[in-house]
């Protein structure tokens, strides 16, 4: 009799554990969103010449062909995200229920401020951070250039997965703050959705749509979406506001 008291309350928790976790993390699937979006400058920069080849061998009335091929390559980039998220998020729940899961997140709260500073334009030094993933490169690209040009949907797809681990400061800015979920999978669902907020200007690069790639440059739009995420920031950081935001 003890034994069985002793033990369904754990269990009564475990229940009811995730589904009330689950609310909490749509502010931060919507950050993440924002970051891809946002974020697509900077993305520009690192594979917007990767778009140009993926469709240079392709004529232009071949449009469907064009788009599937882009398509694709997007899938496998971002299931590379998913794949990182995945991976760092086991970091972040082996020290979920140890001092240190507090000073993980007060790190995610800090990498989120400054990565609204950096998506309104105000501060830049997230790229300094793009060295630390240049050794892993160095074993990557090798492989990844012999599969240029892309001439298949496969192709793209590997393409795709592989240039996933291209290094890029504000993906690896990213990484850090899933890991601070403290569950691989909710690390990995945020890196898909930052995944997929980085879309819209990649493929639109791809199929030469000016006015896509024009509307998200603009400082408004950048300056938006930057406080946003500021906020975000604001409300992860450990302290009462939560209380109070959460009406507890």
């Amino acid at each position: 009799m003890p034994a069985t008291t002793s033990v369904a309350p754990p269990l009564k928790h475990q229940a009811h554990s995730m589904p009330e976790s689950l609310p909490q993390l749509f502010p931060q699937l919507l950050s993440a969103l924002i970051l891809g979006l946002l974020g697509g400058g900077h993305c520009l920069g690192m594979c917007g010449g990767l778009m140009g080849a993926l469709t240079m061998a392709i004529p232009k009335e071949q449009r469907s062909r064009r788009f599937r091929l882009l398509l694709t390559y997007n899938v496998g980039r971002i299931f590379s995200y998913s794949c990182a998220g995945l991976l760092i998020g086991l970091a972040g729940w082996a020290v979920a229920n140890s001092p240190g899961a507090m000073v993980l997140r007060v790190i995610a709260a800090l990498l989120l401020i400054t990565m609204g500073f950096y998506l309104a334009g105000w501060w830049s030094g997230l790229t300094r951070i793009e060295g630390l993933g240049r050794w892993l490169w160095r074993y990557i690209q090798p492989v990844a250039s012999r599969l240029l040009p892309v001439s298949s949907m496969p192709r793209a797809l590997l393409l795709g997965a592989l240039w996933g681990w291209l290094p890029c400061g504000l993906v690896y800015s990213t990484l850090l703050w899933s890991a601070s979920q403290g569950n691989a999978l909710y690390s990995a669902l945020l890196m898909l959705a930052f995944g997929i907020g980085t879309w819209p200007v990649l493929i639109a690069t791809g199929l030469a749509a000016e006015r896509t790639t024009a509307l998200l440059r603009k400082r408004g739009v950048r300056v938006a979406g930057g406080l946003l995420v500021i906020l975000f920031g604001l409300w992860t950081l450990p302290g009462p506001h939560q209380h109070w935001l959460m009406g507890h």
